[in-house]
């Protein structure tokens, strides 16, 4: 069986490690754009701060280690063409020039995202980078050694995290939203408003409801102010973190899509062809809290759908269970997680949705604690458990992960409020918070 994986971050990695594993009779082929494979993107704000040291460090594998499986890794390689009736890829040494021609049995695309390029004036000047592979980061590190102010463009979570890391540096930081707070996509207001006091308080200048107009530049063709609706920000260097859409292109027409591109994939990878799979942050997939396909470009749902792609290669054995797009971050000390949708997000879906919120100490009174704050959201009619929030400076987001097995079983907020959940002063109070939240929306009897 004759496998070719194009492109090799998480999904294209662990798709090569499980066929590997499972299919001794597989030939596997990579093929990577980048001279290198297996960089997390998430680090790159840890390294900015100084939190992880080298770079270097941060790869969970590399060409030779896929080899030594054996698979064949062909990296600065780029594939310009799919024959999907012909089972045939059209591919271009980058180093060289040269084009050769590969045929396939089965064939995964990870070709991942790429950052979004708002449509800003001037875009084209010095000091304007991008934030997604290791060269960028490496060019972002360059850049801020001498850099004393930064501005971000995107207050999703790359943006909210390298303005931090930026002002962990002593540099003078400006983040620039045209959303009205930081994170729309995860948390509702009162969420994201604590953050952004904290971001403040730290020395972050945050620009929400700005829209970024245009650049400025200076006698060097390097940046030196950015423009918005509201007025000029000056700036030493400017980072665009508007967002990622799926790296599609090559099969625009060929496959469906939804609007922004990203490969619908059935519940076992499949695309609309056969013997083609999708996975990763190329890959439109079933959103449990939506009921619809939706693009969710996160590393650990990467990883999963590479796997499961990789199970299902030569028969369909394990099923794709959803997603609930499940994430956590961390911002000046305050650790915020979320799963499924917001409040807000449910209204624009046009989900009748009511939410409840409960803050509390962590652990009884007689033991040090922390607040924590829980924010659940339901499904009006049905109860039915859309989403979840959790904030606190303890230690205690890895709940998030429980409100996301919920979503994904189809529980309801009544049977939340009665779920059968540990009790032990060093860890929690005798009714868990979750527990307590989620009885807040009982029905008076």
């Amino acid at each position: 069986m004759k496998v070719v994986v194009i492109g090799c971050t998480h999904a294209g990695t662990s798709a090569v490690l499980s066929a590997a594993a499972l299919h001794r009779d597989a030939r596997i082929t990579v093929y990577e754009r980048n001279d290198n494979i297996a960089f997390p993107s998430c680090g790159i704000a840890l390294n900015i701060a100084g939190t992880a040291k080298d770079l270097r460090s941060m790869f969970y594998s590399t060409p030779e280690a896929l080899e030594k499986l054996g698979a064949v890794v062909k990296i600065r390689h780029d594939v310009a063409a799919v024959d999907f009736g012909a089972r045939m890829i059209k591919t271009g040494n980058m180093v060289n020039g040269e084009v050769t021609y590969d045929t396939y049995d089965k064939l995964i695309i990870a070709t991942g995202s790429w950052p979004v390029m708002p449509k800003i004036e001037n875009s084209g000047l010095k000091n304007i980078l991008i934030c997604k592979n290791y060269d960028h980061a490496r060019e972002i590190a360059s850049k801020a050694e001498s850099a004393k102010k930064a501005a971000v463009i995107g207050a999703g979570p790359v943006g909210v995290e390298l303005a931090e890391a930026f002002q962990a540096r002593g540099m003078e930081v400006i983040l620039i939203d045209q959303e009205k707070h930081i994170l729309p996509r995860h948390f509702d207001a009162p969420f994201a408003q604590e953050a952004m006091k904290l971001l403040t308080r730290k020395g972050v200048h945050l620009a929400m409801g700005e829209r970024a107009c245009s650049f400025k530049g200076d006698l060097n063709g390097r940046v030196s102010a950015i423009t918005t609706d509201w007025g000029d920000h000056e700036t030493s260097i400017a980072v665009l973190c508007a967002g990622s859409r799926p790296d599609t292109g090559l099969f625009k027409g060929k496959l469906d899509m939804l609007e922004n591109g990203a490969i619908k994939a059935d519940e076992y990878m499949h695309v609309s062809v056969p013997d083609v799979f999708v996975a990763g942050d190329a890959a439109a997939v079933w959103n449990n809290a939506l009921k619809a396909h939706d693009y969710v470009p996160l590393a650990a749902n990467a990883v999963r759908m590479g796997m499961i792609a990789a199970r299902n290669l030569k028969s369909n054995t394990t099923k794709y269970p959803g997603t609930q797009s499940t994430s956590v971050i961390r911002i000046c000390g305050l650790n915020l997680a979320s799963t499924g949708l917001t409040e807000e997000s449910a209204a624009r879906a046009g989900i009748g949705a009511l939410a409840v919120s409960f803050t509390d100490g962590h652990r009884p009174e007689f033991m040090p604690q922390e607040e924590v704050t829980a924010r659940l959201v339901y499904e009006g009619g049905s109860r039915r458990l859309l989403g979840g929030q959790i904030m606190s400076k303890a230690d205690v987001v890895l709940a998030i992960n429980t409100i996301s097995a919920c979503i994904q079983k189809g529980m309801t907020i009544d049977e939340l409020a009665f779920a059968d959940f540990f009790f032990h002063p060093y860890f929690s109070k005798p009714q868990d918070f979750l527990n307590r939240a989620a009885s807040l929306a009982l029905p008076p009897l």
